[in-house]
């Protein structure tokens, strides 16, 4: 029998496990933007662990960063262009107007 290939990324809302430090790092190294990884680990390395709120609200923005990477919906998002943003947004603030 020879093993299948893992599609689990194919599947439509994908997200890694990051449920750990080391879950969170793999998923960085892999799914992250480039350079998240080394931005995280200088972060982590400047927050003193004791301080647990920091510690959660830094590993919670950077866990985001890696969904956002998976939603393929918030990167077409992301990828749009300031002229079409400011056209859309000025359609519909003429829309809004109107009424």
């Amino acid at each position: 029998m020879t093993a299948q290939p893992d599609h689990q990324t194919d599947r439509p809302g994908f997200t890694p496990p990051m449920g750990t430090l080391a879950e969170l790092r793999a998923a960085l190294g892999v799914w992250g933007f480039p350079g998240d990884l080394q931005q995280f680990e200088e972060e982590l390395n400047a927050l003193n662990l004791d301080d647990l709120t920091r510690v959660r609200e830094l590993t919670q923005a950077y866990r985001h960063r890696v969904t956002l990477r998976c939603d393929p919906q918030a990167m077409a998002a992301l990828m749009r262009s300031t002229a079409d943003v400011a056209f859309e947004l000025g359609q519909k603030m003429a829309e809004r107007n109107a009424r």
